[in-house]
């Protein structure tokens, strides 16, 4: 949702901070790597229990997601390299969040409970990976209910209170599932329609590269 409806409008707003930080000798790998690390941190006070400062650590690792976007526009450096980076980073920031999720609860409630992070991460990635392989097929997957900004700040509503805590993950689950099935359903519809030329010669000369590869493999 927030990279269907919001992106352009939010681009617009971190550009002139994404320039101030080239001008301070800042870059979008270290922005995403510092990201990464403001993340472990939260996981471990949220496995510790402090709620009220991984709320204040969580927002921060937003903001460092936020802007790497932007100094990465902003010192005309955005590279294949650095959006590989920025997405195993999130990928990786997202598992440590839910790890930090699945120590507290394995804590505080003993049981199948501690299950729970484990169907969130599924669903976390599985959206993920459902963008990442239709845009590799020249198909559109953005937008949904639950992308990842939102997805953090609904982890962030769950550390307002050890309270609220555990609901707020099933309603966080319930909206990822059908995040998940829906952006299915969505990228399903697309594909039934013929593919682009363009797209068909590109799993063409993939599919031959692969055929090469193992004939040589096997000749070895």
């Amino acid at each position: 949702m927030f990279d269907g409806k919001f992106r352009q409008s939010v681009d617009a707003a971190t550009a002139p901070v994404g320039r101030w930080l080239v001008r301070a000798g800042f870059s979008a790998d270290v922005l995403t790597a510092s990201g990464l690390l403001f993340a472990v941190i939260t996981a471990w006070c949220i496995g510790a229990g402090f709620f009220v400062v991984a709320i204040f650590l969580l927002a921060l690792t937003g903001v460092h997601d936020l802007l790497d976007g932007a100094v990465a526009k902003a010192s005309q450096r955005a590279s294949q390299r650095g959006s590989f980076f920025d997405s195993v980073v999130d990928r990786v920031s997202d598992a440590a969040l839910l790890g930090g999720v699945a120590f507290y609860l394995e804590r505080h409630h003993p049981g199948e409970l501690v299950l729970l992070p484990f169907g969130l991460l599924t669903t976390f990635f599985l959206i993920s990976y459902q963008r990442s392989k239709a845009e590799s097929l020249g198909l559109a997957a953005k937008g949904g209910l639950m992308e990842r900004a939102e997805r953090l700040v609904l982890l962030g509503v769950a550390l307002i209170s050890p309270v609220v805590f555990v609901p707020m993950l099933w309603v966080i689950l319930v909206l990822t599932t059908f995040t998940a099935l829906g952006r299915f359903w969505r990228v399903w519809q697309i594909a039934a329609r013929p593919a682009p030329r363009s797209v068909i010669e590109r799993s063409s000369r993939s599919h031959v590269r692969r055929s090469h590869r193992l004939s040589r493999s096997s000749r070895h």
